[in-house]
């Protein structure tokens, strides 16, 4: 982390913001978005050109117009002209939107050890909020994996968890509500955060990765990115070491693969029953080798492959 000197919280309008998330130089993503007619438009332009009077005018129309406004998180490769993963320049921030108990995850957040303070905190309605950490240091999937995981811990959006997310920009109104709401946000750090700033919690479920129709889930090499099955393997293997009751882990990882397995019950069962075997091993012969659990996971995915 960059020395974090005593830091005033303050205001931000919309052109103070942008140019607090990137610098003047760099590509950033705007996204204009019509409810009513469905209308979208997407530019990428310098930070500095957005943060212009001339730009911030243009929006201020589109939103008088209906249009809700939002931003891209991380900066865009030079001479890409969309914000696909293979566009992402870098990886410049880590977010959250809590959109379900907002204030008391806000909260959560404030006072947990394991997250360093926000640097950027936006009101998107009553009781919704948004919260940014400038970082450095994080590939794209080790960005993703730390969102699945801060989603999870402090119940944000799971769906926004990719590193080409947009978010909204402050100043302008939010459209999806009924009554006026006006974005705002406020900077409560200046601190660049790096991945040992964070801690997530190892034994929260992390949130199943859909992939689109036709998409083979990749198979998991010992060293790389930990697929959402070794997290859900890894996870039974913590809870039922430490006592928990086999039905309840059971429901736990069922219920946070719903949506992921056509059945999520059997998948479940199946893990569970597994990990329980493995532990019984582990305790007969005190083997607690881990390339000897990947492989064992393995074992479990080739019994019966699932979407």
């Amino acid at each position: 982390m960059s020395t974090d000197t005593p830091f005033t919280s303050r205001s931000l309008t919309a052109s103070e913001y942008v140019r607090g998330l990137f610098e003047p130089g760099d590509n950033a993503a705007i996204l204009v978005r019509n409810r009513s007619t469905g209308h979208t438009v997407q530019r990428i332009a310098k930070a500095e050109t957005i943060a212009s009077p001339d730009f911030q005018t243009w929006l201020e129309n589109q939103n008088a117009s209906g249009s809700d406004v939002f931003m891209g998180m991380n900066p865009i490769k030079d001479g890409a002209y969309s914000r696909t993963k293979e566009n992402i320049k870098n990886i410049r921030h880590v977010y959250l939107d809590l959109d379900r108990n907002g204030d008391a995850s806000l909260e959560a957040i404030r006072n947990s050890p394991s997250v360093p303070a926000p640097n950027f905190v936006l009101d998107t309605s009553p009781g919704k909020h948004q919260v940014v950490w400038k970082v450095s240091g994080f590939s794209q999937d080790e960005a993703e994996s730390l969102l699945h995981g801060l989603a999870n811990q402090f119940g944000g959006d799971l769906a926004a968890t990719d590193s080409t997310r947009v978010l909204r920009l402050p100043g302008f109104a939010n459209r999806k509500l009924s009554e006026e709401f006006i974005v705002q946000a406020r900077q409560e750090s200046d601190a660049v955060y790096t991945p040992r700033d964070f801690t997530t919690h190892e034994d929260s479920l992390e949130t199943p990765q859909h992939l689109s129709d036709g998409q083979k889930r990749p198979r998991t090499v010992p060293g790389q990115h930990k697929s959402q099955s070794e997290r859900d393997w890894a996870y039974a293997k913590r809870a039922l070491a430490r006592g928990d009751d086999p039905e309840v882990v059971i429901q736990r990882i069922a219920d946070y693969r719903s949506e992921d397995k056509d059945d999520s019950n059997y998948y479940a069962r199946h893990t569970v029953t597994k990990a329980q075997a493995d532990l019984h091993r582990g305790t007969a012969t005190g083997r607690t080798n881990g390339s000897q659990r990947i492989e064992d996971h393995q074992l479990t995915e080739d019994h019966r492959e699932m979407p």
